[in-house]
């Protein structure tokens, strides 16, 4: 969709004047991806200040069909080293790129002098975090990917629980591939990150690895999983207990869905980060478990599963309309047992909009 592309390109164009450059050279394969729509694993984009008349996205000849259909409104420049044959054309026309920011978190030291080298002429200025700070906030275009991408962990959730997938005899391992394999079913193009299913005292370690060890009677079994859509993460905790629950799981967990629940409230237009963090870890430190929570409430997600804002603690800034977050408040007995619970979520001026929609009841099976 070129217009929507266009749409960001421009809103990023107002951040380089606001920096005083002339143009930015974009070497982040997902920024590229954000403002182009290109899916390819070699570019590099240089956006001038002025318009898209002088914009130029380069990659090299694998994806000379795959760009001109992805990137049709930009002119384009085949060369295997795409910064580098960027930055030469800008060389040539000092005068138009006399100033060229550059995505200095991407560039190693090497890198950075390779660059100043090919530009020659032109003076690099370090521009660190300007496209970033446009996918902040997200469009509805990026939200109905997000929330395809939810959809599919929830579908696949619910087919591995109903066919019998999660029981006693077999290995977290298993259950993983099992759980996986449904998302691609439902329309995920890959996993998110690596699936954590983690039974019995793992589920204590908040990123267990899947092992070889056998689901039993009595375990909590953590899922921490997602699914891709148009690139676009998903990301989403739940618990099940094999059985009937115990007491103590049953305090646990209900503990857990307060403070995700307060967490969840507190997702709001305006809001501190740290203020956010605060509403669900109170609840549980009021509990008597401040120590058993070990990490940060939540973060953002989008084209990376991990990306700004963070909402922590020690977490800087406010939220705004049209962000996607996570709410993952857990609690982690070593060696018996843990609880996380998480959403993503969007933040909405009437209130978060929740894209993961299994249910936050404990499961028992």
């Amino acid at each position: 969709m070129p217009e929507i592309h266009d749409r960001r390109r421009g809103a990023l164009r107002t951040l380089l004047h606001e920096n005083g450059v002339d143009a930015l050279l974009v070497t982040d394969l997902l920024n590229i991806r954000y403002l182009t729509g290109f899916t390819g694993s070699n570019a590099a984009l240089l956006l001038h200040a002025g318009g898209d008349g002088k914009t130029l996205f380069c990659t090299d000849g694998r994806y000379t069909t795959q760009s001109a259909v992805e990137v049709p409104d930009l002119e384009r420049v085949l060369d295997r080293a795409s910064a580098r044959a960027l930055a030469g054309h800008a060389a040539g026309e000092a005068a138009v790129y006399g100033r060229t920011g550059f995505e200095s978190q991407h560039v190693s030291v090497e890198e950075h002098e390779a660059l100043k080298v090919s530009f020659d002429r032109v003076e690099l200025i370090r521009t660190p975090g300007l496209t970033e700070q446009l996918r902040l906030v997200k469009d509805e275009t990026e939200i109905a990917a997000l929330r395809q991408a939810c959809a599919a962990a929830d579908r696949a959730l619910a087919d591995l629980i109903e066919a019998g997938g999660v029981r006693p005899g077999r290995t977290e391992q298993e259950v993983a591939r099992d759980l996986e394999n449904r998302m691609l079913d439902h329309g995920s193009s890959g996993v998110s990150f690596e699936s954590i299913v983690a039974a019995g005292a793992n589920s204590a370690i908040p990123h267990h690895r899947p092992t070889g060890a056998a689901l039993r009677t009595g375990d909590f079994v953590k899922f921490d999983f997602g699914a891709t859509v148009d690139g676009y993460h998903s990301d989403m905790t739940r618990m099940v207990v094999l059985g009937e629950p115990a007491d103590w799981q049953r305090e646990i967990y209900e503990l857990v869905h307060r403070a995700q629940a307060a967490g969840c409230d507190a997702v709001r237009p305006g809001a501190e980060v740290s203020d956010v963090d605060r509403a669900a870890r109170s609840t549980i430190a009021d509990a008597g478990y401040a120590e058993q929570f070990s990490h940060g409430l939540g973060h953002g997600v989008g084209l990376e599963v991990h990306e700004a804002p963070s909402l922590a603690a020690a977490g800087v800034g406010t939220l705004s309309a049209g962000m996607a977050v996570t709410v993952e408040p857990g609690v982690y007995l070593a060696g018996r047992g843990g609880v996380r619970i998480e959403d993503t979520l969007v933040v909405r001026d009437s209130g978060p909009e929740l894209l993961t929609l299994s249910t936050k009841d404990l499961v028992a099976v």
